[in-house]
């Protein structure tokens, strides 16, 4: 299920991040980003209670640079692909899909489709490496460890606009 987008004011939100290239399909590196990232809140003391996310900072289909992260104002030492960064202020299409990850990418093209009907440009540079974009997220609002039935999971895609 989707929602239909809209623009929306979203940011400024720091954060802490596992840096990573991934090759399409990359699902089996996701636990273990989220592992490395959650043992660092941990090690740190932290509680991690902020927003969850994928942010794609580089897209060279079907090769990606990726952020597996969440957002806080906690100091977290950053260790091996750790990084630190801020999510920032502008403005975002948003569109919610529910529904298992495996459909995450044809919600995702449904989103850039709509985009170019409609004339919305995005926050993205091209590169040699491939498309920069702003910020390109996928917030997860539950996540299998919460919820164990696929078909119920929520991830708001946020895409910044030029």
């Amino acid at each position: 299920m989707l929602t239909m987008p809209k623009t929306i004011e979203f940011g400024p939100k720091p954060y802490i991040a596992v840096r990573l290239p991934v090759t399409i399909p990359f699902a089996e590196e996701m636990d273990p980003a989220f592992d490395e990232l959650f043992g660092a809140f941990e090690k740190a003391g932290v509680k991690p209670d902020g927003m969850e996310f994928v942010k794609f900072n580089l897209i060279d289909m079907p090769r990606l640079e990726i952020e597996v992260g969440m957002t806080t104002d906690a100091a977290i030492p950053l260790t091996g692909r750790l990084v630190s960064g801020t999510l920032p202020q502008g403005r975002f299409v948003s569109m919610t899909y529910t529904g298992s990850y495996d459909g995450l990418y044809d919600a995702t093209a449904m989103l850039i489709g709509w985009a170019k009907e409609t004339g919305v440009q995005w926050d993205v540079e091209p590169t040699p490496q491939g498309d920069r974009f702003a910020c390109r997220l996928e917030v997860h609002e539950n996540n299998p460890s919460i919820e164990d039935d696929p078909a119920k999971l929520v991830t708001t895609i946020l895409i910044k606009v030029a």
